[in-house]
């Protein structure tokens, strides 16, 4: 069905005063009604009341004649002339004053109407008629028209608030000014000299060869929606092309014809593929989700949704909906469920400290501020991630698979993921242990998430948590015993505890310094954060330094000053450095030649022993 859109009231009254030849424009208050822009025959659209600004407000029928000529309004009463019929409408602005448009065909006919107090009222249609047939002519006092019907006055003094009569366009295309003048502060309007003061007008664009009713791409649109259905699409940007299991999507869609016009109504088909579930929503409503993959509908599609479901509960589904009109494409939407959670992976970040249970603050540097020590992902059967809020399960730990151990005690999700985008990193649901008061490591821990509804277990596969007590020693070694100028080096710092084991990653070491003779370090110094499951950190240093550089060797100092004031010994590792090409010294051809003269001694004492024996 055809859909009547919003009344907006932002007509403007404009008075014109006659002086000196001038027309002077002057805006005041808005009018209390406005054309809703629309022509239809469906009986949801109606006229509108004509309550605007008397004198400066004309109004034209929205409904559309379906006995091939218009109808004038036969009322002059403040209700809607609900009889008033145009014809051959195509496309109406939403004003009612001195500004409007219009579009019709040609031979068109306006049913036209206008709250007037006692007054005299002059209409000018620039081209065109007047009509004074049955039914069409003019309603609110006496008309009287030029020989040509080109202009109209009615004489309403005797105390009509509304006039009305029908203008009928031209055979020939163009553009035509219907003009409406009252006995304002200007002279009395008559046949001859329709002056007066301009009330309101209508610019009309007649054309020859109409595309009404005729579907136009550039003034249609059809958008994706996964949050709620809707009757007056106005653009082509989709929303979030998916959802999560069990949730619905909606294509909403506005036809339109070149002028902005709803089509006829007709067949309206909508199918989907890979076995989704399809309904239509008339007017944006929103209805039960569908049984099939295919709905159809008798409907214009100037404002309207179809909702697409799941086919398979829990199923995971990638669906294209094509919707068409009387055959004609109109809309092709692709669209995506998530399904029910098949598989949670869990990623250990961070190392545990002894008879600790709290996560590492803020562990993922993420902008979350979430404070954890491992990270879970979960997706469905064919790998879309999945949010994990309470009302789709629940995790736990896995009681067996810390069975028959005692350094860790307790394993927990501490936030759930809430996002499913691949780049955000509340994909991700958090999570933390307990250590107990010796350090190790368990191997097979596994985590467990319950599917809410179905009370369907999925397992982790098994992961490798640790537990540590702080940093007590270090030491740091370069990843070549000799570089070139302009490589890069690479310094890894290995941090244990005070039992040789690497240490956790929660406790912290404190800030540290770096010399590094004819290196210029690419990484920050400062905290050294991260140490993560391994206790190690890597800062990187390019060989060389912007004042240049001198080959040789040379012995850097790592100190980390909370360590070492505590015991720890800095480490000092050494590096050969060179500045590439020919590197060859004068000792070293001195060496050279050494080793040749007792190459040839060698061979001399061998030749001598050789004449002896003759």
């Amino acid at each position: 069905m055809l859909k009547k859109t919003m009344r907006k009231r932002i007509a403007l009254t404009v008075v014109t005063a006659l002086t000196t030849g001038v027309l002077s424009v002057v805006a005041t208050a808005p009018v209390a009604n406005a054309h809703g822009g629309v022509f239809s025959t469906s009986s949801s659209v109606s006229n509108v009341a004509p309550t605007g600004t008397p004198n400066n407000s004309l109004f034209v029928a929205e409904k559309l004649s379906t006995s091939g000529q218009a109808v004038v309004a036969n009322t002059v009463t403040g209700a809607a002339p609900v009889n008033a019929r145009s014809l051959g409408g195509l496309a109406k602005d939403t004003s009612s004053g001195v500004a409007q448009t219009a579009t019709t065909t040609t031979g068109a006919q306006l049913a036209l109407y206008a709250p007037v107090t006692a007054t005299t009222v002059a209409f000018t249609g620039g081209g065109g008629t007047f009509s004074i047939s049955s039914g069409q002519g003019t309603v609110g006092g006496t008309a009287t028209f030029n020989q040509s019907r080109s202009t109209l006055v009615i004489d309403a003094t005797g105390g009509a608030t509304v006039v009305g009569t029908v203008w009928v366009a031209p055979s020939t295309a163009g553009v035509y000014t219907i003009s409406m003048y009252y006995h304002g502060a200007g002279a009395l309007p008559t046949t001859s000299i329709p002056a007066g003061t301009l009330g309101a007008s209508i610019v009309v664009t007649v054309v020859a060869s109409s595309v009404a009713k005729i579907y136009s791409p550039a003034n249609s649109f059809c958008a994706i929606s996964n949050s709620a259905p809707s009757g007056s699409q106005a653009n082509n940007t989709d929303g979030t092309p998916a959802t999560a299991n069990g949730g619905s999507m909606w294509i909403n869609f506005a036809v339109k014809d070149a002028y902005g016009g709803n089509l006829d109504a007709g067949s309206l088909v909508a199918t989907a593929t890979n076995g989704a579930l399809v309904s239509f929503g008339d007017g944006g409503a929103n209805p039960a989700a569908g049984t099939s993959s295919t709905v159809v509908a008798f409907d214009n599609a100037g404002g309207d949704s179809i909702e697409v479901n799941q086919g398979t509960a829990g199923a995971p589904l990638s669906t294209t909906v094509t919707i068409t009109l009387n055959g004609t494409t109109i809309c092709t939407k692709t669209v995506g469920f998530a399904g029910t959670v098949a598989k949670i992976a869990v990623t250990v970040v961070e190392t545990q400290g002894l008879s600790l249970s709290a996560g590492k603050t803020n562990f993922l540097d993420d902008g979350y501020g979430r404070n954890g020590l491992f990270t879970v992902l979960a997706t469905d059967a064919a790998g879309n991630q999945v949010a994990t809020p309470a009302s789709i399960g629940s995790y736990a730990v896995n009681g067996a698979s810390l069975a028959g151990q005692t350094i860790v005690s307790a394993l927990s999700v501490t936030t759930v993921a809430t996002e499913t985008s691949t780049t955000t990193p509340g994909r991700f649901s958090t999570g933390t242990y307990t250590c107990g008061a010796t350090a190790g490591e368990v191997k097979t821990a596994k985590l467990d998430f319950t599917i809410a509804g179905t009370g369907q277990i999925v397992s982790s596969d098994a992961f490798t948590i640790r537990c540590a007590d702080a940093p007590s020693t270090y030491t740091a070694t370069f990843d070549k015993a000799s570089y070139n100028q302009g490589e890069l080096a690479t310094l890894t710092v290995k941090v244990l505890d005070s039992k040789g084991n690497a240490a956790n990653s929660v406790s912290g070491t404190g800030t540290w310094t770096a010399v590094t003779p004819m290196l210029a370090a690419v990484s920050a110094t400062g905290a050294a954060a991260g140490l993560g499951t391994t206790g190690t950190k890597t800062y990187t240093y390019t060989v060389g330094t912007a004042s240049g550089m001198s080959a040789g060797t040379y012995t850097s100092i790592i100190d980390f000053t909370s360590l070492t004031t505590a015991g720890a010994a800095k480490s000092t590792p050494t590096y050969k450095l060179s500045t590439g090409g020919d590197t060859t010294t004068n000792a070293d051809v001195l060496k050279s030649i050494v080793a040749l003269i007792a190459s040839i001694n060698k061979q001399i004492q061998a030749l001598q022993k050789l004449i002896l024996k003759r």
